[in-house]
């Protein structure tokens, strides 16, 4: 976890898609599918659309924490072809079947969400005015580092030999 609080937070909503699956091993596929920035006035796990064995529902609300100290992944997310957003579903157990876990623009982040067994995690299109608000942070608070290589210390060919006996006694070796 970060020690340091995020410098801006913005809500955003997300949208899941259910689907029915070809797989003799789940009936039913579920991912997110969309983010959309501010909140709807629309209750959690809304049906929003029912395209024969796809449904969309509007999963509930969540905010992406923006932090200095990751101003250039935010750079090289925004610089690349297709800019996204990750979102992190987590299974309940219950109704509904998934709850939101995590939504990041970060994409370190998104693929440290990726590990097995965390949940479902899907990188999502960046809408065109979340851009904008990152980017303009971006713009704020970056700070370019100049790299720096270290230099290694040089290796000590004596380190490791042998100096004597481990004891007084030389058969003892």
């Amino acid at each position: 976890m970060r020690s340091a609080a995020p410098l801006r937070r913005i809500p955003v909503g997300v949208v899941v898609e259910r689907r029915k699956a070809t797989s003799p091993w789940a009936d039913l596929l579920w991912r997110p599918v969309a983010v959309l920035v501010g909140l709807p006035d629309t209750a959690p796990w809304t049906r929003l659309t029912n395209e024969g064995e796809t449904v969309t529902f509007y999963a509930g609300a969540a905010e992406i924490e923006l932090y200095r100290s990751e101003t250039g992944n935010y750079r090289v997310n925004l610089a690349s072809s297709a800019p996204s957003v990750w979102v992190m579903l987590q299974a309940t157990g219950g109704e509904p079947p998934y709850e939101i876990a995590a939504v990041t623009a970060d994409p370190a982040e998104g693929e440290a969400l990726t590990e097995p067994g965390q949940g479902i995690v899907e990188a999502v299109a960046m809408p065109e005015s979340l851009r904008k608000a990152i980017a303009d942070f971006v713009v704020d608070h970056h700070v370019e580092h100049a790299f720096e290589k270290r230099a290694r210390d040089r290796a000590d060919p004596e380190a490791l030999a042998r100096h004597g006996p481990l004891s007084g006694n030389d058969d003892e070796r």
